[in-house]
């Protein structure tokens, strides 16, 4: 059910007429235009960016992060030194109904080294569906750059598979410029970067990137998979 009161004609519009706009526009316009809007934080590079520039925004936007129970001492650090440095009153933990216990019970134990795409449906997929269906649009920090399956990507866009308006405020980003902004701007970052680590997601998923490598072959290594499921 279309919950936003965007149409896809304005959607359209507006993808037209921000695509060269600064990113801070695009979040004003979406925090402006959208309402029931949240954020996408997975405390990596992007979303540190992001998570920046939305607090002085508005300080009150509703920000949430996957926890999938399993996510890197270093990715748990952050969350803490971020609510210390921004506050984010409105900062959500969403969480599988299945603890990590019940999912080997289930589905046998350490289903991520077996069947990742069931283990990301569990532990992320079913839980943004159920957080997303409570809202009208959601804001990420995917960039074009990052893959072949984000290079069509819209900085406002109509997200099909969860049935809400879509933001992406970084799309046309290059990596460079994600890692000028941390720098001018003191925006604290996951240490696992400056260690081989461009991309970061679960503890068991995700392995150090050796120069040259493509930023995602860090992800999934040995399978044939280089998204969560949480983006077309």
């Amino acid at each position: 059910m279309e919950r936003t009161k965007l149409s896809q004609e304005e959607i359209v519009r507006l993808a037209d007429e921000l695509e060269t706009a600064p990113a801070d526009k695009i979040l004003r316009e979406a925090v402006r235009l959208v309402d029931g809007l949240t954020f996408a934080c997975s405390f990596g590079a992007e979303d540190m960016v992001l998570l920046d520039m939305l607090m002085g925004i508005d300080p009150n936007a509703s920000v949430f992060y996957l926890d999938t129970d399993v996510l890197f001492p270093e990715t748990y650090e952050l969350v803490e030194r971020s609510k210390e440095r921004y506050g984010i009153p409105n900062l959500h933990q969403v969480r599988s109904k299945l603890s990590l216990e019940e999912q080997a019970r289930e589905y046998g134990d350490e289903l991520w080294k077996r069947d990742p795409d069931q283990c990301c449906a569990l532990r992320k997929v079913q839980p943004l569906t159920e957080w997303l269906a409570q809202h009208e649009g959601w804001i990420t920090g995917i960039r074009r750059e990052q893959a072949p399956t984000r290079r069509g990507a819209k900085v406002f866009e109509w997200d099909q598979k969860f049935g809400l308006v879509k933001v992406n405020p970084l799309v046309r980003w290059t990596n460079e410029e994600v890692w000028d902004y941390i720098r001018a701007h003191d925006v604290p970052y996951n240490p696992l970067h400056d260690q081989g680590y461009p991309s970061i997601g679960c503890l068991h998923c995700t392995r150090p990137v050796a120069p040259g490598e493509d930023p995602r072959s860090g992800r999934w290594a040995g399978f044939a998979k280089t998204e969560c499921g949480l983006h077309k």
